[in-house]
């Protein structure tokens, strides 16, 4: 019975985590194309990307590098002031 219960929370934070994943905006470096690639940085690293959004606010993105050279959006912020 617990086996069946930890499988089940497993399942849930595994499909809760894909869920909150960070999506790309228009000005991402992954919009409208995931397969971006590296050639120097190394796996593992994490890079800033920063640009200004339709209404003027900066927009600040953190990817990490991963083993096979591509990069994944990790995190975003938005400043406050307009």
């Amino acid at each position: 019975m617990k086996t069946i219960i930890s499988a089940a929370l497993l399942a849930l934070a595994a499909g809760s985590a894909a869920f909150a994943a960070v999506q790309p905006i228009p000005g991402s470096i992954t919009y409208d194309s995931s397969n971006v690639m590296l050639e120097k940085a190394p796996a593992g690293s994490t890079f800033f990307h920063t640009f200004a959004n339709g209404d003027g606010r900066d927009v600040r993105e953190i990817y990490k590098v991963n083993a096979d050279k591509s990069v994944t959006l990790v995190n975003r912020s938005i400043s406050n002031a307009s």
